[in-house]
């Protein structure tokens, strides 16, 4: 096991070196220049020097000064700047990106926290009792409500539940941040696509291990159908949703643009955007670089996880 985690700690740079470099190519593609725009007119020569300050007039001398700044172990142990340096804002004069997506990162990931632990809380056992009750009318019910869950826009639930619990019931406020009352809105809607895929995953797995030999074992030892169902068959059938789990928590915790844009929430998802808009390179490749590292580390976790979840499985082979 621990030869399989170095492994693949030490596969991670390589990784990143990867995406940052592909994310670079498709960045430098995209036309416009980020210090002309229409609200943004500078003159010619100050926009020479302000390129040449940021390494925008020479793309591969940006990419490899980038490249070398991200990590700088020996300063940070000095304690003379940041382990991880994502460089200055292209867009926010005097703002580093570092400044930037730590103070958005942990709204996002609060707000993601909490939808996918309400997911979690109400797909796995949606999805278990439609396996148990399968052809019922609530198994019918929940897979009709979980399609859709999953092919509903996010902004239309958004508006949605917006108008019900802020506009008609009063019980929510419609947007904003700061307070425990205006998480419930933005995480039930993020959560419920990831919802429906949970209880659907779960189901399925349900289902496959349902009439397998080592339930009837169980059940003839005479263990109770709570037992059976909760104990032994879920843990089994939970494989496919870990399986999800891993790039969904990734994909959650980051943010969601539209969620955030629409109930207000201060998150990441809008500073990629608008780094995407107004050409700002540092930021796009600080948010591409944040969220990789997360989709890399949560898989990883997965895949030890699986171990633990179920001891047949060895880490590290196949």
């Amino acid at each position: 096991m621990w030869r399989y985690l170095a492994k693949r700690l030490l596969m991670c740079p390589i990784l990143l070196w990867a995406i940052y470099t592909i994310t670079f190519l498709m960045v430098v593609a995209i036309p416009g220049n980020p210090f002309k725009t229409s609200e943004r007119n500078v003159d010619p020569q100050v926009q020479r020097v302000v390129m040449a300050q940021y390494h925008a007039d020479n793309n591969w001398v940006f990419y490899w000064e980038y490249l070398g700044g991200l990590l700088q172990p020996i300063k940070a142990i000095e304690g003379e700047g940041p382990l991880v340096n994502l460089g200055p804002s292209w867009q926010y004069q005097d703002w580093t990106c570092n400044q930037i997506i730590g103070g958005s990162l942990p709204v996002s990931a609060v707000l993601g926290f909490v939808a996918m632990f309400l997911a979690c809380l109400f797909g796995i056992p949606i999805g278990v009792i439609s396996a148990v009750k399968r052809n019922s009318w609530f198994d019918y019910t929940s897979l009709g409500l979980a399609l859709v869950g999953i092919s509903l826009p996010t902004f239309v639930t958004a508006i949605a539940l917006m108008i019900l619990f802020s506009v008609y019931l009063q019980w929510l406020p419609v947007g904003g941040w700061g307070d425990i009352s205006q998480i419930w809105l933005p995480a039930v809607t993020l959560s419920l696509p990831y919802m429906a895929y949970i209880a659907r995953l779960t189901r399925l797995g349900m289902l496959d291990v349902m009439d397998s030999d080592y339930i009837r074992t169980a059940r003839a030892k005479g263990l109770s159908e709570f037992q059976v169902i909760w104990k032994h068959a879920l843990k089994n059938a939970f494989l496919p949703v870990l399986s999800f789990l891993g790039p969904a928590c990734a994909s959650i915790l980051t943010g969601s643009f539209v969620v955030e844009m629409i109930f207000n929430v201060p998150g990441m998802g809008e500073h990629f955007v608008n780094g995407v808009l107004n050409r700002d390179r540092a930021m796009i490749l600080g948010t591409v670089m944040v969220y990789s590292t997360m989709i890399i580390l949560f898989n990883l976790i997965v895949d030890l996880m699986y171990a633990a979840v179920d001891p047949r499985i060895e880490v590290g082979r196949s």
